[in-house]
């Protein structure tokens, strides 16, 4: 089935900001769901420098009309200067998953 939903990554420096910000953004009707992936390696630029650092991945369930209100919240919420907020459209999705999200958030 076609939908307008999304997922949203965003990435974290640890367990704790990844559950605190998980839970924010549920409580704000901002995504029916967010999963939280375990600790993962990540190699990137910052201040013209290669970095490495450990960090957790979040997948946000959402519809693409919540995204500037999630783009919004997360940056206001983020620990970090420029965090990753990348959005996914789910081009096709289950009817009875598609149906939960539309109750969750009602």
């Amino acid at each position: 089935m076609k939908s307008d939903v999304i997922v949203v990554l965003t990435t974290v420096a640890n367990s704790e900001e990844a559950e605190r910000l998980a839970r924010k953004i549920v409580e704000a009707k901002l995504a029916a769901c967010v999963q939280i992936l375990p600790p993962m390696r990540s190699v990137y630029v910052w201040e013209n420098a290669v970095q490495s650092a450990s960090e957790n991945l979040l997948l946000i369930k959402t519809f693409d009309g919540k995204f500037d209100e999630l783009d919004k919240f997360i940056r206001e919420h983020h620990s970090y200067e420029i965090p990753e907020i990348v959005a996914l459209a789910a081009e096709n999705i289950s009817a009875s998953y598609l149906g939960w999200l539309q109750n969750s958030l009602a």
